[in-house]
């Protein structure tokens, strides 16, 4: 877990709660299940959008958002970002002068999970993208799904959550967690504006599917590989083929498919080395 910048944190008491029930065998059984709060999300004195959450890292999800809306540009000056815990609300203020009015009127919201995103808005980002030249290692995918897969995480504690983690090479680096594959992706792209990084070099790996919305996101953060455990989605394949993305998803033990970007790939793993997994696998101790 050293390699970490940000990792879960499954002990967080504000994250999940005690619940009481009954299982199989008609047993009362406490469990720990995962809070979802709504995070009203500003951009100056307009008010865009709520978010469903968990609750942490509010400013970076509410910059990553705006960022993946198109509505927060990546040359942007933020003059200050007031957080309301109780309120919850959170307003990002920017030096240059916004009205999101009537691009707001319509919202077509996309297939993920919670609350979605404005569709048209993310497809904007896709013109004339050039994502940038890397190196994949097989090797790196089996290491950083070994990494990830057994890292103590809220997945782990309570189930019901996706997580996202920007990594680079074999390390993953920054793990995001929420209820919405999209406001961890969101957390992770956040976390990029606020500390001056770049998408180059970097692989995304999430836990969900892989979709047209993560391709986009993917894709509009500059990050040129993406993977998964999930599966894919046909559109999502098309617009990963259509902007050079390099997409791998159904990571299982020895296993994964590439359906897109695949000239990047090194295959230097010595397969005889890597774990296979039998039938459906569960990491230790994760609840469905």
């Amino acid at each position: 877990m050293t390699d970490f910048i940000i990792a879960p944190d499954p002990s967080a008491s504000r994250l999940t709660r005690a619940v009481t029930g009954t299982d199989h065998t008609g047993a009362k059984t406490d469990l720990r299940v995962v809070e979802e709060r709504p995070l009203t999300i500003f951009l100056n004195s307009q008010e865009i959008v709520t978010a469903m959450t968990i609750g942490d890292y509010p400013e970076e999800l509410a910059i990553g958002y705006l960022l993946n809306q198109g509505m927060l540009h990546a040359d942007d000056t933020l003059t200050g970002t007031d957080y309301d815990e109780d309120l919850e609300i959170i307003v990002i203020r920017t030096e240059r002068a916004t009205n999101y009015e009537e691009k707001l009127k319509k919202k077509t919201r996309t297939s993920g999970c919670a609350v979605g995103t404005v569709f048209g808005d993310m497809m904007e980002a896709l013109e004339g993208l050039e994502l940038p030249a890397a190196e994949l290692r097989a090797s790196w995918l089996y290491s950083l799904s070994k990494k990830i897969n057994t890292v103590p995480s809220l997945y782990l504690e309570a189930g019901a959550i996706h997580g996202c983690v920007l990594c680079l090479k074999d390390k993953p680096l920054v793990y995001m967690e929420d209820v919405g594959r999209h406001n961890a992706v969101d957390k992770i792209a956040g976390w990029m504006f606020k500390n001056g990084v770049s998408g180059a070099d970097y692989i995304l790996y999430t836990t969900g599917r892989l979709t047209s919305e993560m391709v986009i996101k993917t894709a509009s953060m500059g990050v040129p590989i993406l993977a998964s455990r999930s599966g894919f989605t046909a559109w999502g394949v098309e617009l990963a083929r259509e902007v050079g993305l390099t997409l791998i998803g159904r990571m299982r033990g020895k296993r994964f498919m590439c359906l897109s970007g695949e000239d990047r790939i090194v295959f230097d793993a010595d397969l005889d080395a890597v774990e296979d997994e039998d039938g459906k696998h569960h990491r230790k101790g994760a609840k469905s």
